[in-house]
């Protein structure tokens, strides 16, 4: 799996979403600087919510508002078990959020995150195959830590891409 060949075409599934509390770090980011976002925002949220007392309900993950070009509208955080109160004061802001109710697409994605472009491409061609379109936002779940697991080819992330 290269680039250029970037492996088996990911298995794309259908869900029914529910309405999911979060809590997030939100900036518009250039692309070049996410990794520095996500550092700065998965700890800052993990620290407001342990303030909190409030459960982590899933792995992190990263919203994008639009499609990405240089720069990107995006917030980081995790998943909750109930909902966070908007905590002020922090260098970095920690608000309250949610991942939205709704039907949308899934794709667990296998690689580096400089081959996602295939597999959101992946989720487009099936969307159009299907008659619907892609919603403004999409997210995705980082399912691997690459601090703990150093070879890219291993990385998970499930893309989840909402119907307009």
């Amino acid at each position: 799996m290269t680039e250029t060949n970037p492996g088996p075409a990911p298995d794309i599934k259908t869900a029914q979403l529910k309405e999911q509390p979060t809590a997030v770090v939100r900036e518009t980011v250039p692309m070049n600087a996410l990794r520095d976002f996500f550092g700065r925002a998965f700890g800052a949220v993990t620290g407001a919510v342990q303030a909190q007392h409030v459960q982590l309900a899933g792995p992190p993950f990263a919203l994008y508002r639009g499609m990405p070009t240089d720069v990107v509208d995006v917030e980081a955080g995790f998943p909750l078990a109930a909902p966070f109160t908007n905590a002020g004061g922090e260098a970095t802001t920690v608000i309250a959020g949610t991942l939205p109710a709704g039907q949308a697409y899934e794709a667990l994605h296998m690689g580096s995150y400089e081959s996602l472009q295939h597999t959101y491409g992946a989720i487009m061609e099936r969307m159009r195959e299907d008659g619907v379109s892609p919603g403004e936002a999409m997210w995705e779940y980082y399912l691997s830590d690459p601090g703990a697991e150093p070879d890219p080819s291993k990385w998970q992330t499930l893309v989840v891409w909402p119907v307009a």
